[in-house]
């Protein structure tokens, strides 16, 4: 072929040329540690370690620590942080305001009188010992659900929660019950059987348990540790004379708690009419401007009760803890004793108020995105200039087909010059 075969090959090669150089010129590299054609930086995935869990609940956050005794629980680390409410809420025994008497004599190991409305402790024991709740923690369970569940929904409750043992209400597994009527013998004659019911309403044991420990980290009882919804003792479960202050008074604000714990007696659903159930708090009977809350027993407990009574637009709240006899006369004495000197005594701590809720951040409207307008071109690289309207396919397309039509012809023509 000689050299008259050379042109094709060069005319190719040149078209190649011409059209690679566009090419490199147009792909401009991207900084390191960007995303290619936008410049954002690139940033890896959040890993495991940054996801938000719940935190276990151990320990005392709120600086408890365990009473000594059978039915007290092992303390938290001592000093980890001043005791919520107070410095003086960590000590184990009386303690008092200056210059006054000191509250009548109670066989609890520990009690805390305060005000409700201020919140101001006006005497204490041992607030923060945490103990075994009993069926005050129903209190606890009440507070959490009442707002979960519609009052109104009929519940059939499942034969576990009809076999609960304990103190029950009679349920049957029959979709006879409101949720209403469950709550009502949850708080009056303390239904273990009502308990669990409920908390099959709320999704089953293990949601509701968790909604009770969220509930009671909400209102800062630190002390407290639910293992059942009803209060039946379980390991690991526990609260204080402190948190069941809180959780009373946090009750109160809430109208169909109230309602609830100051009912006297009731109707409840059987398959056949109704019966009366009556409430087990036995000061609701025979103490003036009583508004109730619950009392507990256990062998392993023993008694202990959280109440509120109103007298005079002031109501004073008063809870005890591991009692090992009838309590009702030293709790009315403990109530009189608060009224008595609400206005008269420097607080010996607070009842501290609930975490508050965060509310949901507005949502700005949306609106339409203005038109993007064109980035500048640099005259140092024109090739990276928008092409006009109508120019979709670039012009080196063309040269680099003249040239291939070309080569071929010049092929052509020497191959039949060489076969001649």
């Amino acid at each position: 072929m000689g050299t008259r075969h050379v042109a094709p090959v060069g005319v190719l090669l040149a078209a190649t040329a011409f059209l690679g150089a566009p090419a490199q010129a147009g792909t401009a590299a991207h900084p390191p540690g960007t995303l290619a054609g936008t410049g954002s930086p690139v940033t890896g995935s959040p890993g495991v370690g940054s996801l938000l869990t719940g935190s276990p609940i151990t320990g005392s956050p709120g600086g408890a620590r365990g009473a000594a005794g059978a039915g007290s629980l092992e303390p938290g680390a001592e000093g980890e942080r001043e005791p919520v409410g107070g410095s003086r809420l960590g000590e184990r025994g009386l303690i008092l305001p200056a210059g006054v008497k000191a509250p009548p004599k109670t066989a609890a190991k520990a009690y805390v009188i305060a005000d409700a409305e201020t919140g101001a402790v006006l005497a204490a024991k041992d607030a923060h010992g945490r103990y075994l709740p009993a069926s005050t923690l129903k209190a606890l369970t009440a507070l959490t659900l009442i707002p979960r569940l519609d009052k109104d929904r009929k519940v059939r409750p499942s034969k576990r929660a009809v076999n609960e043992e304990g103190s029950a209400v009679g349920l049957v597994p029959r979709p006879l019950y409101t949720v209403e009527d469950l709550f009502k013998a949850l708080l009056l004659v303390s239904g273990n059987d009502s308990a669990m019911a409920l908390a099959e309403a709320n999704g089953g044991l293990t949601a509701t348990l968790a909604d009770m420990n969220a509930e009671a980290r909400r209102l800062q009882a630190f002390d407290t540790v639910a293992m059942t919804p009803s209060g039946l003792d379980k390991p690991g479960q526990s609260s204080s004379a402190y948190d069941l202050a809180l959780i009373a008074r946090a009750g109160l604000a809430n109208p169909d708690f109230r309602r609830y714990i100051s009912l006297k007696t009731d109707k409840f659903p059987a398959p056949k009419g109704y019966y009366e159930i009556g409430n087990h708090n036995k000061l609701l009977w025979r103490y003036k401007g009583m508004i109730g809350v619950k009392n507990g027993w256990t062998s392993k407990a023993q008694g202990s009760f959280v109440g509120a009574a109103r007298r005079n637009g002031h109501t004073v709240i008063v809870s005890i803890m591991r009692h090992d006899g009838y309590f009702w006369d030293e709790v009315a004495d403990l109530l009189d004793w608060g009224f008595a000197n609400r206005d008269r005594v420097a607080p010996v701590g607070h009842l501290v108020d609930p975490v508050p809720v965060a509310s949901p951040s507005p949502v700005a409207p949306v609106t339409s995105a203005p038109p993007v307008a064109p980035a500048p071109v640099s005259a140092a690289d024109p090739s990276l200039a928008p092409r006009p309207p109508g120019s979709g396919v670039p012009i080196g397309y063309y040269v680099l087909g003249a040239g291939l039509l070309g080569g071929l012809a010049w092929l052509a023509y020497g191959l039949r010059r060489r076969f001649r």
